[in-house]
C-alpha cells in the first residue's frame, strides 16, 4: 500500500515502512515542504504499534543532493540585506533530530549521491546499506560553508576525527567501497538488490522484541553522551523495566528449547 505525499511517498510491507524521498529532477533536495511532509509521516508511522521499522531512500539516482541549491540561491537573491536567517537550516535539525529521537529504527538505503545536507541524512539513521553506486561527501566546504545538519556530531563518532576532518576540510566525494572501508557504511549491494537487503534487515529486526529494540536504540544514542559508568546505569534501569516483560521469557525459553523466538505475542 503507498501513500503519496507532494515531495515523498511511503510503502507499507508488512510491519515496515519504506519512506522514499521523491523529488529526482532535483536530486532529492531538501526544501521546506519535503521536511513538512517527512515530519507529517513520522507522526503516523511512530503513533502506528503496528510499524517496527523504517527504511529511508530516495527515487530516482540520488539518495539526496542535500540542500536545493536552486532553492537556496533564490533565498539568498531575495532576502532582506539584514536577515541571517541561514536557508533551511531551523526547519531541518528537527527532522535529524526526529530520526535519531524515534521508536523505530531507521534504515538508510542509499541508493545514489548522498552529499552535505543528504549525508547527513544518512548518518541520522541507525544503519546505512549503500549501493555499489553510492556516493558520497561531506560536501558543505565547497559551497562556502561548514557541515550543517549534524554532520561533524556524527561522522567522528563512526569515522573518527581524523577521516571526518579530510572529508569535511576537502568536501572530496568518495565511492561507495571507500565507505565501508572507512566505516561509514554498514555494507554495500548491488544496486538491484538494495531494497530487497535493506527491506530484509528491517524485518529482522521487526522479528526482536518492540520493547527491547525501542531500550537498545535509546541506550545506544545516549551513550554517545555519557561516560561508562552512567551508560551502564542506564542500561540497568532499561533492563530492569523489561526483566517481567513475557518477551525476556519467551527469548529464554526459546533459546532452552533450540527454536526460534516468536516476541511481540499479543502486543
Amino acid at each position: 500500500m503507498r501513500q503519496q505525499l507532494e515531495t515523498l511517498y511511503v510503502d507499507r510491507i508488512d510491519n515496515i515502512a519504506v519512506i522514499t524521498l521523491d523529488r529526482p529532477d532535483r536530486g532529492n533536495g531538501v526544501v521546506p515542504e519535503l521536511i513538512r511532509d517527512f515530519l507529517r509521516v513520522l507522526d503516523v508511522l511512530e503513533a502506528d504499534r503496528e510499524v517496527r521499522a523504517l527504511v529511508l531512500t530516495g527515487a530516482g539516482k540520488q539518495f539526496s543532493a542535500g540542500a536545493d541549491l536552486k532553492a537556496m540561491k533564490d533565498y539568498l537573491d531575495n532576502r532582506h540585506q539584514v536577515d541571517h536567517e541561514p536557508y533551511n537550516a531551523r526547519i531541518l535539525f528537527p527532522l535529524t533530530q526526529r530520526i535519531v529521537a524515534s521508536r523505530l529504527p531507521v534504515i538508510a538505503a542509499i541508493n545514489g549521491g548522498a552529499t552535505a545536507g543528504g549525508l547527513d541524512l544518512a548518518l541520522a539513521c541507525d544503519i546505512r546499506i549503500c549501493s555499489e553506486r553510492a556516493k558520497l561527501g561531506e560536501t558543505y566546504i565547497n559551497m562556502g560553508l561548514p557541515p550543517g545538519n549534524g554532520g561533524t556530531y556524527f561522522l567522528p563518532r563512526l569515522i573518527g576525527s581524523g577521516m571526518t576532518a579530510e572529508l569535511a576540510l576537502t568536501g572530496d566525494v568518495i565511492d561507495a567501497q571507500r565507505a565501508l572501508d572507512i566505516g561509514l557504511v554498514n555494507r554495500v549491494v548491488a544496486a538491484e538488490e538494495l531494497l530487497e537487503q535493506a527491506t530484509a534487515l528491517a524485518h529482522r529486526i521487526a522479528t526482536k522484541s518492540w520493547r527491547a529494540v525501542e531500550a537498545t536504540k535509546q541506550a545506544l544514542r545516549s551513550s554517545w553522551q555519557v561516560d561508562l559508568a552512567t551508560s551502564m546505569t542506564s542500561s540497568y534501569w532499561a533492563i530492569a523495566a523489561l526483566h517481567y516483560n513475557p518477551d525476556l521469557r519467551e527469548g529464554v525459553t526459546a533459546f532452552l528449547e533450540k527454536r526460534p523466538a516468536c516476541f511481540n505475542q499479543g502486543n
